[in-house]
């Protein structure tokens, strides 16, 4: 997926993303850039650093959702922070380094995801071969004068008919017995202190440290294979390999999205006390920026060219509230436009996972047809629009809230209807939504 162009990147966004072509274009050009950094030469490869963007634009215009999309398309490490959850080294709460951690954790996570795929096929053939033994468990010679060699064709043949009937799935009730291995969570001896801010490798030493318990269970076939697979590709896949591979891809693929950059600012309506603590994150979070090596449980991981995309609605801010040598980190910036009412129309048709399409899938499966004509995708998209300018402005999120109040009594009643056909048409829309509309102090409450 490296391999694909700005245009090409730009397209792929487009089929879920409505508007926006200033962000998506930039978010193209930093990704092909990423690709373009691993055709270097290893000298240069160390000059060049990330191009970090910062997205500017109210919420639910898509700055999010561009950025997921973007790592889901590059099957890159990704996780989305808040940046007003973190505190300054020193006060109680998360700092800014657990983000590189939890980013590790993902690598983790997508690598394991490949290998488990790898050894999927040879799993499957040791977990039969285990049923089998359980079905069918070899029996030595009653006697020295019985046929050793009669006995175990006997006993291949039945475990070729077992086999046989395994595979057609007649033996699914069957029951066997299996030892299952229990962990005990050092978490529970930590009560008052959550892994992440233990010492990088003490969560691991204390899980080696904690006796494993063993227990004798009783499961059908059906049961049984599920907790068979696990520990069958547990036991094919290589950890240590695993987690060199995830710090690796951590490190040079890794996208972190920072969102709500915008609460960390400083401003003179704010308190002195607040005023300080935001200005602490800020510092503490310039340096994981600017590339630094933090100690993991699984080593130590340089974040010097992890990408970093910040994003905030900047109401009561401007980014040049931030400190200046952050906002020297962020050297592309974007501002998102707010939704018009013809976006909005095209959110609710263009995508492959509209909310009209994602409506008629759900209340499909109590056999009720929604039909949405044009009509009423227009006056839908009016309601959320006029909603949104007479209340606090939510962008695309207020389609959702009106999507559920329209088909509130449609989705209570569908399971008890019947197949029926329901045309969503302007009569529909504006019969339901009138209220909302009509009452300003409703409206309110419409998210």
């Amino acid at each position: 997926m490296f391999e694909l162009t700005p245009q090409q990147i730009v397209e792929r966004l487009s089929e879920h993303i409505v508007g926006q072509e200033d962000a998506k274009r930039a978010v193209s050009i930093a990704l092909r850039n990423r690709w373009r950094w691993m055709k270097l030469d290893d000298e240069m490869r160390r000059e060049v650093t990330p191009r970090n963007i910062l997205m500017i634009g109210p919420t639910g215009v898509g700055k999010t959702e561009i950025t997921r999309r973007l790592a889901k398309l590059t099957s890159a490490p990704y996780i989305k922070v808040e940046a007003s959850k973190y505190t300054e080294v020193g006060y109680y709460g998360r700092d800014v380094e657990s983000m590189v951690r939890d980013l590790v954790e993902a690598s983790i996570g997508l690598v394991r995801k490949t290998k488990r795929q790898d050894v999927e096929a040879e799993a499957l053939e040791r977990v039969e071969d285990r049923l089998l033994e359980m079905l069918v468990p070899y029996e030595p010679p009653s006697s020295e004068d019985e046929d050793a060699e009669a006995q175990e064709a006997r006993h291949e043949r039945t475990i070729a008919k077992f086999r046989d009937m395994l595979r057609d799935g007649k033996l699914e009730d069957r029951s066997v017995e299996l030892t299952v291995e229990q962990k005990n969570s050092p978490v529970q001896v930590f009560t008052n202190m959550g892994m992440e801010q233990m010492d990088m490798d003490l969560q691991g030493m204390m899980e080696r440290m904690m006796p494993k318990q063993h227990k004798d269970r009783r499961l059908t076939v059906a049961e049984a294979r599920k907790v068979l697979h696990e520990q069958e590709i547990e036991g094919l896949l290589d950890n240590e390999s695993i987690q060199e591979e995830a710090v690796t891809l951590a490190e040079e693929s890794g996208i972190i999205f920072i969102d709500e950059i915008d609460k960390i600012c400083s401003s003179s309506e704010g308190s002195k006390s607040a005023d300080v603590s935001r200005q602490g994150v800020q510092r503490d979070l310039l340096p994981i920026v600017e590339g630094t090596t933090v100690q993991t449980r699984y080593g130590s991981v340089s974040t010097e060219k992890v990408m970093f995309i910040a994003a905030g609605a900047f109401h009561r801010a401007r980014p040049a509230d931030l400190m200046p040598e952050l906002q020297g980190r962020f050297p592309i910036r974007v501002e998102l436009q707010d939704l018009t009412r013809e976006d909005l129309i095209r959110i609710l048709t263009e995508p492959s996972s509209s909310l009209t399409r994602q409506y008629t899938a759900l209340l499909a499966t109590d056999n009720i047809t929604l039909d949405f004509t044009d009509g009423g995708i227009d006056a839908i998209a009016d309601t959320a629009y006029a909603v949104n300018q007479s209340t606090q402005n939510i962008g695309a999120r207020r389609l959702q809230t009106i999507m559920e109040r329209l088909l509130e009594e449609v989705s209570f009643a569908a399971p008890d209807c019947g197949a029926k056909s329901l045309t969503i048409d302007q009569e529909f829309v504006e019969t339901r939504m009138a209220d909302i509309r009509d009452d300003e102090d409703l409206s309110n409450f419409v998210l």
